[in-house]
């Protein structure tokens, strides 16, 4: 009897969680001997695909079949007894311990109740030369790069897990060029024995350059499964980005505000070669005085960690940057506030708000840690600025003492930006500021952005929205696979900006 051809079938896959339907209806196939990528920006559902296909959330509706029979996929230690295995960004493995000590973690050969040391370096030496790789297997995982160390993580899934579907989950986020090619040349040799793959990435020339077929996933629904040859770059980026061919060319071309245009606007902030490895790579940049810089590019372009550099979450290791005339030689979230340089950041809940501080504690946070811990903020000086800037940004709340966890979505961005804001910087960095909030509250927060150009200072202003960016932008960076792809003045229209992050210009 001839075995399926699909060694994975999901249909009509649904997900919801408290306030958020995660998948709705999602139809996905791998074949043998694919290399099947999945696509989308934040919020698409990748993850939850995942995540139901290895048993670490179970349907709200829909079917599983693995090779051809229906299987409910209870956890992931069953998912892993079914033949499917994840390799993630970061390794989870020993890295103290030897190779052949990870690849056969829990299954070591023993004789007379003791580990078969020799057996076991025997075995993992096969397994890994199964991959095409030549290493010692005696010496600790530590002693080797990411790539090699993700290719025993690879191993370890083939031989003692037995994987008949394994699912890369942005495994060349950390790897140079030479690193990539390793991995695909393993990649390419498993496909050829059959082997299923799901290749999770942002990288457009790596889908490219080693994906059979497309999935795309756009707001927790399928847009479609497509031959990689067949679909042009320009609209699988059309397709994550919600728009169709002919939305592209009915864009009109919007014109930057010409009086921002001027020569001898001043450098707030000059970037020459800074970058970051494994991060970004070297980008030059300059931010005036007065001026919107809008920064464009898909998830996983660079636009979060070029927010970082400048901020000083991360320290470059090439390049300068330069802020207001002066070098910079620490980097720091507190030395950048002192230069009055403010960051906005992507995740407001994991790394903006305080959900169980008040209102006004979270605004006087950033104001009183550049201040120092000795130089306290009394209360009557805490209620004034947090009620200066309830009112600023209209905070719909009954009192600055409510817990910030219990406003909206756009009410706890407003918090943040109220908390940058408090500070008066000349720089501030909003980094997807109006993700996730209605309307309303986005439209307040880009009349506010341009009221501080007005009042001469800088704002880099990062959103998935191309809308909003060519809306508010004086000028437009684009970022594409964690490179500065082009910058854009005077007129540009939404298509010239896809077509450049898609690669074709």
């Amino acid at each position: 009897m001839t075995e399926p051809q699909n060694i994975v079938t999901m249909k009509g896959i649904s997900k919801a969680f408290p306030g958020v339907v995660a998948l709705e209806d999602v139809d996905f196939a791998l074949r043998r001997g694919e290399i099947h990528a999945l696509m989308g920006e934040n919020g698409a559902g990748k993850s939850t695909l995942i995540k139901v296909l290895t048993g670490v959330e179970h349907p709200d509706k829909g079917s599983i079949e693995l090779a051809g029979k229906p299987v409910q996929v209870r956890s992931p230690q069953h998912s892993q007894e079914l033949g499917i295995s994840t390799v993630y960004q970061e390794v989870n493995l020993c890295t103290n311990i030897t190779v052949a000590e990870n690849i056969m973690l829990g299954r070591e050969p023993r004789r007379l109740g003791s580990i078969h040391w020799r057996k076991m370096n025997e075995l993992a030496a096969r397994a890994i030369k199964r991959l095409g790789i030549d290493i010692d297997v005696t010496r600790p995982l530590g002693d080797y790069s990411v790539a090699i160390q993700q290719m025993v993580a690879i191993a370890r899934a083939l031989e003692i897990l037995s994987a008949r579907v394994l699912i890369l989950d942005e495994p060349t986020s950390s790897l140079d060029i030479h690193e990539t090619n390793l991995l695909f040349e393993v990649m390419r040799k498993l496909k050829n024995e059959g082997l299923g793959i799901i290749f999770i990435t942002h990288f457009l020339d790596q889908v490219y350059q080693i994906a059979d077929r497309i999935t795309v996933l756009r707001n927790g629904k399928l847009i479609g499964t497509f031959e990689t040859a067949s679909l042009p770059r320009v609209e699988l980026v059309a397709k994550m980005l919600g728009r169709t061919m002919t939305d592209l060319d009915a864009m009109s071309k919007v014109k930057f505000k010409s009086e921002q245009q001027q020569a001898d606007q001043a450098h707030l902030v000059e970037a020459r070669g800074l970058g970051r490895t494994g991060s970004l790579e070297p980008v030059d940049l300059e931010l005036n005085m007065g001026e919107v810089l809008g920064v464009a590019g898909l998830l996983g372009s660079g636009r979060t960690e070029l927010a970082n550099l400048i901020f000083g979450i991360d320290a470059p290791d090439t390049g300068s940057l330069v802020v207001q005339g002066q070098r910079v030689s620490r980097f720091s979230p507190l030395e950048s506030l002192k230069r009055g340089i403010a960051l906005c950041p992507e995740d407001r809940k994991a790394e903006g708000v305080v959900g169980d501080l008040t209102i006004r504690e979270n605004i006087i946070l950033a104001l009183q840690a550049r201040y120092g811990w000795f130089k306290y903020l009394n209360m009557q000086k805490q209620n004034e600025i947090a009620r200066q800037y309830i009112e600023l940004l209209g905070i719909v709340t009954p009192s600055p003492e409510q817990l910030v966890k219990n406003l909206s979505g756009g009410n706890q961005q407003k918090v943040i930006l109220a908390r940058w804001l408090a500070t008066h910087p000349q720089v501030l960095i909003m980094d997807e500021p109006t993700r996730g909030i209605d309307v309303g509250a986005k439209a307040e927060i880009q009349k506010l952005v341009l009221q501080l150009a007005e009042e001469g200072k800088s704002c880099v202003f990062i959103s998935s929205e191309l809308e909003e960016v060519l809306r508010i932008s004086h000028r437009i960076v684009v970022l594409r696979d964690r490179k500065k792809a082009a910058e854009y003045s005077g007129e540009v229209d939404d298509q010239t900006i896809i077509h450049t992050m898609a690669g074709d210009l």
